[in-house]
Parts: structure tokens; C-alpha cells; sequence
């Protein structure tokens, strides 16, 4: 996206279908991340670089409204690649406190074991019915801007407390690199950030209830 008028604000930028061959662009420092180390995140270098006009995307001036426009679609559909993961730690975590003996017994016996799967499995259960509510009101072209944004906060902070306690249910193994809990830990922090922070849902959240209430 580049800003194509600056005297229109918003509705001055326009994106663009950047090609790698192109001169004047080239990909700079590959960041190191926490999480997320299948997907790549670069430092993107333009120098005097020159696209043409058919590799417009959309038509000018509309990238920021048309971002918009595709916000909550993505919201949702993050906050049902949280549930899969969701769904993921607790078959670990289940197959795990079943076969891992304490005391003689399987460590689901335990309370206090039994106490983190069954709240994990609850948030599940219920991030799994919003998720598929908020999906069916895509499907029937109903408004949504509240909704997603409700669905991404919650998907986001239920993913959180789920990895969190799939590390507790696990113990030290759920900390090692050569088992895939401490990856999933890491791959959820990130979920709170990024497709609009945690405090940015909120925002919008308390938006459309203004609107709604006015």
C-alpha cells in the first residue's frame, strides 16, 4: 500500500501487486521472532521503485476502505485457526494426564489436574459455538463489525489460557523445544497482536455500543 493523493487522507492510498524483479525493491532483514517461525516477517526495502499501473490492485484510492472491508473476515477466521490450535492442546494434554502416572495413578485423578483440563475444554466449547455463530452471520451477509471483533478478542485470550495450562498440565516437558507445547505457547502470544490488538477490539467493541444504544 502507498499513498498515492495526500491530500485525501484516507482515501488517498492505493495498493499495489509488488513484484520481486522489480528495481529498486529488495527484501532486507528477515526478523527474528518469538513465534510464528513458519510464516516469515521481512523488512521490505523500496528505493525509487517503480510499479506500473496495471499492477494496481482494486481501483486508486480505495486500499484503506477496501482493508476495512476484509478486517472482519480475517478476525473470524483467526479466531477459528485459535480453535484448532485450542482443540490441538487439549488432545495433547488429554493423551498426556491419561498416560503419565503420579502416586500410582493416572495424573487426571489428581483435582488439580482434572480442574485445568475440564476449564480448558469449557473455553473450548465455548469459543467453538461463538466461532461457528459468528461464521453463520458471514454466511447470511449479516453486519459483523462487532462480532468479529468480540470473536477475535475472546478467540485470542481463551488460545492464551489454553497453552498456558496445556505447559501447567505438562509440566517440564510442556517447557522443552522437543516437545510441540512450548510452540504453541509462543504461537499464542502473538494472536492478541496482531489482525488489531487486544485494547483495539475493545475499542471497537465499545464503539458499536454506542451506536447501538444512541
Amino acid at each position: 500500500m502507498a499513498v498515492t493523493d495526500s491530500t485525501k487522507g484516507a482515501k488517498g492510498i492505493t495498493s499495489f501487486i509488488v513484484e520481486k524483479d522489480f528495481p529498486g525493491f529488495k527484501v532486507g532483514k528477515i526478523e527474528r521472532k518469538m513465534g510464528l517461525k513458519g510464516s516469515h516477517s521481512a523488512e521490505l526495502i523500496f528505493e525509487n521503485c517503480e510499479v506500473p499501473e496495471e499492477n494496481v490492485l482494486g481501483k486508486e484510492g480505495e486500499s484503506y476502505v477496501n482493508a476495512l472491508k476484509i478486517l472482519a473476515n480475517g478476525r473470524a477466521g483467526l479466531a477459528a485457526r485459535n480453535l484448532g490450535s485450542c482443540q490441538k492442546l487439549l488432545d495433547l494434554s488429554m493423551a498426556y494426564v491419561i498416560d503419565r502416572e503420579q502416586f500410582g495413578v493416572p495424573i487426571i485423578e489428581h483435582q488439580a489436574i482434572a480442574h485445568m483440563v475440564a476449564e480448558m475444554d469449557l473455553e473450548i466449547e465455548a469459543l467453538r459455538s461463538f466461532t461457528y455463530r459468528v461464521a453463520w452471520m458471514f454466511d447470511q451477509k449479516h453486519k459483523v463489525i462487532k462480532e468479529a471483533a468480540m470473536l477475535k478478542l475472546f478467540g485470542s485470550e481463551v488460545y492464551y489460557r489454553v497453552a498456558d495450562k496445556a505447559v501447567q498440565v505438562q509440566g517440564g516437558l510442556g517447557y522443552i523445544q522437543d516437545y510441540p507445547i512450548e510452540r504453541y505457547f509462543r504461537d499464542a502470544r502473538i494472536t492478541r497482536i496482531y489482525e488489531g490488538t487486544s485494547e483495539i477490539q475493545k475499542n471497537i467493541i465499545a464503539a458499536q455500543l454506542k451506536k447501538e444504544y444512541s
